[in-house]
Protein backbone atom coordinates (compact mmCIF):
# COMPACT_ATOMS: atom_id res chain seq x y z
CA UNK A 1 0.00 0.00 0.00
CA UNK A 2 1.31 3.55 -1.29
CA UNK A 3 0.69 6.48 0.65
CA UNK A 4 -1.30 9.20 -1.33
CA UNK A 5 0.46 12.90 -2.01
CA UNK A 6 -2.81 14.89 -0.67
CA UNK A 7 -0.84 18.56 -1.47
CA UNK A 8 1.70 19.49 -3.24
CA UNK A 9 1.84 23.76 -3.29
CA UNK A 10 4.31 23.98 -5.60
CA UNK A 11 2.68 25.29 -8.10
CA UNK A 12 5.68 25.60 -10.94
CA UNK A 13 6.05 21.72 -10.86
CA UNK A 14 5.32 20.35 -14.22
CA UNK A 15 3.20 17.43 -12.39
CA UNK A 16 1.04 20.11 -10.36
CA UNK A 17 -2.51 20.64 -11.09
CA UNK A 18 -4.52 23.06 -8.67
CA UNK A 19 -2.70 21.58 -5.88
CA UNK A 20 -3.25 17.89 -6.56
CA UNK A 21 0.47 15.64 -8.16
CA UNK A 22 -0.33 14.20 -10.71
CA UNK A 23 2.73 11.57 -11.35
CA UNK A 24 1.74 8.54 -11.21
CA UNK A 25 4.12 8.51 -8.19
CA UNK A 26 6.97 9.93 -6.24
CA UNK A 27 9.88 9.92 -4.80
CA UNK A 28 11.15 11.26 -2.05
CA UNK A 29 15.60 11.96 -1.94
CA UNK A 30 17.82 14.99 -0.67
CA UNK A 31 20.57 15.08 1.66
CA UNK A 32 20.64 14.11 5.53
CA UNK A 33 17.92 16.08 7.72
CA UNK A 34 16.87 17.42 4.56
CA UNK A 35 13.44 15.52 2.02
CA UNK A 36 12.70 16.69 -1.12
CA UNK A 37 10.97 15.26 -3.76
CA UNK A 38 13.05 14.42 -6.28
CA UNK A 39 10.13 14.29 -8.98
CA UNK A 40 9.67 18.03 -9.25
CA UNK A 41 10.10 19.25 -13.00
CA UNK A 42 9.93 22.94 -13.52
CA UNK A 43 9.77 22.90 -17.25
CA UNK A 44 6.38 25.21 -18.35
CA UNK A 45 5.02 22.14 -19.49
CA UNK A 46 2.44 20.47 -17.72
CA UNK A 47 3.02 16.77 -17.85
CA UNK A 48 1.30 13.43 -15.51
CA UNK A 49 -1.65 11.41 -16.05
CA UNK A 50 -5.25 13.26 -15.75
CA UNK A 51 -7.28 12.49 -12.65
CA UNK A 52 -4.66 10.95 -10.73
CA UNK A 53 -3.58 11.40 -7.35
CA UNK A 54 0.48 10.53 -6.53
CA UNK A 55 1.45 8.42 -4.06
CA UNK A 56 5.02 8.28 -2.42
CA UNK A 57 6.49 4.83 -4.71
CA UNK A 58 10.16 5.03 -2.67
CA UNK A 59 11.54 7.41 0.48
CA UNK A 60 15.17 7.48 0.32
CA UNK A 61 15.78 8.78 3.49
CA UNK A 62 16.03 5.79 5.78
CA UNK A 63 16.43 8.03 8.85
CA UNK A 64 12.74 9.42 8.93
CA UNK A 65 10.39 8.25 11.51
CA UNK A 66 7.84 7.09 8.40
CA UNK A 67 10.24 5.24 6.60
CA UNK A 68 9.78 1.89 6.63
CA UNK A 69 11.57 -0.64 4.50
CA UNK A 70 12.41 2.68 1.93
CA UNK A 71 8.61 3.27 2.01
CA UNK A 72 6.31 5.62 3.53
CA UNK A 73 4.41 5.01 6.48
CA UNK A 74 2.62 8.58 7.10
CA UNK A 75 -1.43 8.68 6.99
CA UNK A 76 -0.83 11.21 4.32
CA UNK A 77 2.13 13.30 2.48
CA UNK A 78 2.49 16.80 1.93
CA UNK A 79 5.08 18.41 -0.50
CA UNK A 80 5.75 22.11 -0.66
CA UNK A 81 8.59 24.84 -0.67
CA UNK A 82 11.19 24.30 2.18
CA UNK A 83 14.84 24.11 1.64
CA UNK A 84 14.33 23.40 -2.02
CA UNK A 85 11.81 24.14 -4.31
CA UNK A 86 9.54 21.28 -3.35
CA UNK A 87 10.46 19.12 -0.27
CA UNK A 88 8.44 16.21 1.87
CA UNK A 89 6.70 18.60 4.34
CA UNK A 90 5.59 15.14 6.58
CA UNK A 91 9.53 14.26 6.83
CA UNK A 92 10.62 13.95 10.61
CA UNK A 93 13.47 12.69 11.73
CA UNK A 94 13.52 9.74 14.21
Amino acid sequence: MTVQVTECAVSNCSFNDHTNCNAAGITIGGASDHAQCATFIDTGAHGGLPKVLASVGACQRGECSHNENLMCTATEVHVGPGNDNADCLTYEHA
